[in-house]
């Protein structure tokens, strides 16, 4: 099969971010298929024209569209339409039988609609974050016409897709409010490369000598972005009553955002600053095992707000594939997988002090942390292996193409704990 793949922000592991459309489209070519990635370059220095590479046989056009997490939301808009222009005109010239759209943004929709009747072939959208719930609920999308706009896009965008490929169990509960049918939606999460994250425990024995702040405190990572929905400014506080209760704990937050600058001004202020927080620029996927090799425990930093409990973030099931406790601080369906299978420590709901004692207890007892990095990378391999995940998101592919895509549920139903379907 011939595949059109659109993805505003595709990243290969030489780059920072989330790969899951590099791991998705590297297997579909090991299985047979030719895969066209259309993206955007958000570098600089190209001109304006669209380039290619080969990534382990991926063929990838690169469309320069200026990008950064500093922007704010009417650059974004800008750089999301104009993306979806030049990428119609790029993707329309390829040939294809199925083309396999994910958002965010939903304006991705735009030129997978457009190439699909053009070519008269099927379209998958995939939904990554229930759009445009998520920017109304953080205060992004405020105009009442915008919204309308919005909402007139989003139930476009999927009466126009032959099956939907959601990222969690809540996601898929928010299409099917929408009207679509339950039995035409997959539920694929983020993966867990278990096979990258198994490195020799001896490199993160080795990053923490070579990073003499570490010294023998418990390690509590955070690698990701510094938006505001992030609230990473959470870890900030969680750091201030660490150094209240005297906890040998200290935190690492790697990554860049638009509230980077901020949230360290808020650690200077706090004086933890460099004691028992650092900060560091985001760094290649490729490096992101080490790290959390190093790491005694990963975390896992939202807003917590209804719409962002459906959320299915990278840096959990890389923590699961490095085998590493999960420490969250959202509730959602991962909370409940966190409750169901003791792999970590979830602070929803606690209060800044109760969240630093009982973090200052876990984190020093080995038992506790052999216990929950074994069941851990237990339930990467039973659930979450990208290789099996990628297996289902083929055969969802295939009985698109072939008119069965009432067949998505049953291939990928998203049943992982007892809370959520």
């Amino acid at each position: 099969m011939k595949i059109t793949y659109l993805h505003q922000y595709f990243n290969t592991p030489k780059m920072s971010g989330g790969t899951r459309s590099f791991e998705l489209a590297k297997r579909l070519v090991k299985k047979g298929h030719v895969v066209h990635m259309v993206t955007s370059w958000r570098g600089e220095g190209l001109g304006n024209d669209c380039f290619q590479t080969n990534e382990c046989g991926i063929f990838v056009y690169w469309i320069p569209v200026p990008y950064s997490n500093h922007m704010g939301y009417l650059q974004r808009l800008h750089a999301f339409f104009l993306f979806a222009f030049k990428s119609a005109r790029v993707a329309a010239k390829i040939k294809a039988d199925l083309i396999f759209a994910t958002s965010t943004p939903l304006t991705i929709a735009f030129p997978a609609v457009y190439v699909a009747r053009k070519l008269s072939i099927p379209m998958v959208l995939e939904i990554r974050d229930l759009w445009p719930e998520m920017p109304i609920a953080i205060g992004a999308l405020k105009n009442r016409i915008l919204i309308a706009l919005a909402k007139w896009l989003e139930s476009w965008a999927y009466r126009n897709a032959e099956s939907i490929v959601a990222l969690s169990p809540g996601i898929k509960m928010g299409v099917i409010k929408s009207g679509f049918p339950a039995e035409r939606i997959a539920v694929i999460p983020n993966g867990s490369d278990i096979l990258e994250f198994s490195c020799d425990r001896e490199l993160g024995k080795l990053f923490s000598n070579q990073n003499s702040w570490i010294s023998n405190r418990p390690l509590l990572v955070y690698a990701g972005s510094f938006g505001k929905v992030n609230q990473v400014s959470y870890a900030v506080r969680l750091a201030r009553e660490l150094k209240e209760i005297k906890s040998n704990i200290c935190i690492l937050l790697v990554g860049d955002g638009s509230e980077k600058e901020s949230i360290a001004n808020l650690a200077k202020q706090l004086e933890v600053f460099e004691k028992n927080i650092y900060f560091w620029p985001s760094v290649p996927k490729k490096e992101i095992p080490v790290l959390f090799s190093a790491a005694t425990a990963c975390l896992c930093l939202f807003d917590d707000i209804p719409e962002m409990r459906s959320n299915s973030s990278n840096k959990f099931f890389d923590g699961l594939a490095a085998g590493k406790p999960i420490v969250l601080n959202y509730g959602g369906w991962m909370n409940d997988l966190v409750n169901d299978y003791s792999f970590g420590i979830s602070l929803w709901k606690k209060s800044i002090r109760e969240a630093a004692l009982n973090l200052d207890l876990f984190m020093n007892d080995e038992l506790w942390l052999c216990s929950a990095g074994k069941y851990s990378q237990e339930l990467a391999q039973k659930e979450f292996d990208r290789d099996k995940l990628a297996l289902q998101f083929e055969k969802v592919l295939l009985a698109s193409h072939q008119g069965h895509s009432s067949q998505s549920e049953k291939i990928a139903p998203g049943i992982y704990s007892t809370g959520y379907v």
